[in-house]
């Protein structure tokens, strides 16, 4: 990341985000809010950050690190998480600010402000992203603290077989037990239904089928390469 700046009409009146920026991100992270939309186009796994070792969802693009196989050129047709949105924009004190080396911002791309310097649909959603995205992480995060506590998270086991030969195993991924949730007493279910972590837990168990999807399409790209 490059040295942040604050976004100003003026000195941004010409500056263009290439919105089709989905390729090459397999994994895209998440919060709550978005499961309703996100789980019926993607599969919605949990993982855990490298650094800090705590979980987090995310949106899963591709089987393999460097490809998503829903994009088109970089454009998803339908849902863009809030992560991809705001790509390339940051909050600091309150306050939008960008970093003008991001790939976001090379090429041609959609304007931020019109021509009387009010802000553009694209920069009112980048916007709405930030919004969504500084609210959301914490209350994901509670989420995400009581699935912990109630030990509803397991490893998932994801291994595919494709036509020309090939193997792809997926590591490192978890999911919501169903069995688990199913197996707790009543307060501790109608605690999670009041949180409306249930609506989460089913959500998120029902996206697991479009792992399918994901490698009916990569044996087509394969079918299509050779």
């Amino acid at each position: 990341m490059g040295d942040l700046v604050f976004l100003d009409r003026q000195s941004h009146a010409s500056l263009r985000v290439n919105t089709a920026n989905a390729n090459g991100r397999h994994f895209v992270q998440l919060v709550a809010s978005e499961f309703p939309q996100a789980a019926c186009e993607f599969p919605i796994l949990f993982t855990k950050h490298p650094e800090t070792g705590g979980f987090y969802p995310g949106a899963v693009m591709g089987l393999a690190a460097g490809e998503n196989l829903c994009a088109n050129d970089g454009a998803l047709p339908g849902y863009r998480p809030a992560d991809l949105v705001r790509q390339g924009f940051y909050l600091v004190e309150e306050r939008i600010a960008l970093d003008p080396d991001d790939p976001v911002f090379s090429g041609n791309g959609q304007p931020l402000f019109d021509e009387r310097g009010e802000p553009t649909h694209t920069l009112r959603a980048v916007q709405q992203a930030m919004h969504q995205l500084s609210h959301g992480l914490r209350e994901t995060e509670a989420v995400v603290g009581r699935l912990v506590e109630h030990r509803l998270l397991e490893p998932i086991d994801i291994s595919l077989d494709f036509d020309d030969g090939s193997h792809l195993r997926l590591d490192g991924l978890y999911s919501i037990s169903l069995d688990a949730l199913h197996a707790l007493d009543d307060a501790a279910a109608l605690a999670l239904f009041r949180h409306g972590d249930l609506q989460i837990a089913y959500l998120q168990s029902a996206s697991v089928r479009h792992i399918k999807t994901l490698a009916h399409r990569r044996n087509e790209r394969l079918f299509a390469a050779s």
